[in-house]
């Protein structure tokens, strides 16, 4: 799930991508894109995870956590996610579906791990917000693992901003141009996130029990088991 607004259905044919959908595919290749998601997992020791926990990738994008998942030697996989041109364009391995983070398509207790990386901003209100880490808390085993990465107001990430502001460096560096353009596409619900840390790590505080909660390089990594 990576905007809101996407009409949630099951398309017959590759839709047209938003203009933040656009400059998503375009900031990182797939590639790219595996091997920072395969750097995150394994600084949150999911590396050493039993091989057989079954995964779901929640605003899954075009599939590269579920890529990087898989490079790991994890083979149960689904990738949830609300956007069809995103979801068309996942090729495996691992399955994508169109979803929605605030009800997701899934069993109670049929996973062991629930991550989503970059989803939650995206969100409208902190009560979504609220929705979609009851339903990661509802679809994961009791002693299962919770994982959420989002962006964080780090010294990082404000000189990330400060740079892509300028219109100079968007016109030379085609990835400062595609990250300015998603942050324009998604700032309101972004800049809200980043403006209420003390609310949001209070709201994640109801459905997770921290084990890794640590915020730098511009991100918010929790890693946790679900509150009952």
């Amino acid at each position: 799930m990576t905007r809101p607004s996407v009409s949630f259905g099951r398309a017959s044919s590759v839709p047209v991508g938003t203009r933040w959908e656009l400059a998503y595919q375009a900031f990182e290749t797939p590639e790219e894109e595996v091997r920072k998601f395969v750097g995150r997992l394994r600084s949150i020791g999911a590396d050493a995870w039993d091989r057989r926990s079954r995964i779901v990738e929640i605003c899954s994008g075009r599939g590269s956590g579920l890529r990087a998942w898989h490079s790991l030697g994890f083979r149960d996989v689904i990738g949830v996610d609300l956007s069809p041109a995103l979801v068309a364009a996942d090729t495996g391995p691992g399955r994508c579906i169109l979803g929605d983070a605030r009800v997701l398509p899934l069993g109670s207790g049929s996973r062991d791990v629930a991550i989503v990386q970059g989803g939650l901003h995206h969100l409208a209100t902190f009560a979504d917000v609220a929705l979609a880490l009851a339903e990661m808390k509802r679809v994961v085993v009791p002693d299962g693992r919770v994982v959420i990465i989002e962006p964080w107001q780090t010294p990082f990430l404000r000189a990330v901003h400060l740079l892509s502001e300028q219109q100079v460096l968007r016109r030379l560096i085609p990835k400062v141009d595609a990250f300015a353009t998603m942050t324009e596409e998604e700032s309101e619900t972004y800049f809200r996130w980043l403006n209420a840390p003390d609310e949001l790590l209070e709201l994640i505080s109801r459905h997770v029990s921290p084990v890794i909660l640590r915020k730098r390089w511009g991100k918010l990594t929790v890693v946790g088991t679900p509150l009952v």
